[in-house]
């Protein structure tokens, strides 16, 4: 992961929303991300742990009860 970038090399898509389960960002966001102006990447992440939160723990990690997610 670079300084300034929010890759965290999961890369794996949720279907509902488009967004990256390791990042939170969308494919189009992802590839535009060396474009971006300071602005406009600086907003993206600002917006990104409500989408990472929005999203949920990730698949396998336990709730507090010591359940699957899922089960």
């Amino acid at each position: 992961m670079k300084k300034d970038d929010p890759c965290t090399g999961v890369c794996a898509w949720d279907g509902r929303t488009g967004w990256c389960l390791g990042c939170g960002r969308t494919v189009p966001e992802i590839k535009a991300w060396r474009k971006l102006t300071p602005y406009r990447r600086t907003a993206l992440l600002r917006e990104l742990p409500r989408r990472m939160q929005q999203l949920g723990p990730p698949p396998g990690d336990a709730d507090p009860g010591g359940r699957p997610r899922g089960a």
